[in-house]
């Protein structure tokens, strides 16, 4: 079993940037590909960004790609998304997400991951 918890939402103005954590517990994070899906109001879930096991591939929706960054520490069992020049757009919940498949296969997927945090919200303002 792996719980996950986001960290570091907020509000922030458009342009600005945002770091978020998502702290994994147990002893076996590095199995784990991880991913960052997010929600916005009356929306579906779509994918954000996603890493590999040793973090040496990663993946970007293209809305996202050159602004955000995801990095894993596996050392301290946590996965962070830098994001920078936030838009209005980027508004939404947040979501961790782990799973025993591939990164690459997270970055075509919207659901049916293993393990889902609870979520962070993000809000942007114009």
């Amino acid at each position: 079993q792996v719980q996950l918890v986001e960290s570091g939402g907020g509000l922030v103005q458009a342009g600005g940037s945002l770091r978020l954590s998502c702290a994994a517990s147990g002893r076996t994070f590095s199995s784990y590909a991880m991913g960052w899906f997010r929600q916005a109001p009356g929306k579906e879930r779509e994918f954000v960004a996603a890493i590999s096991r040793r973090g040496g591939s990663t993946y970007y929706a293209d809305s996202v790609k050159g602004r955000f960054t995801i990095s894993r520490d596996n050392a301290k069992n946590t996965v962070y998304l830098q994001m920078n020049s936030l838009k209005p757009e980027d508004t939404a919940v947040y979501y961790c997400a782990a799973d025993l498949g591939t990164a690459q296969a997270m970055s075509v997927m919207s659901d049916g991951m293993d393990y889902w945090g609870k979520g962070t919200l993000v809000t942007v303002s114009s």
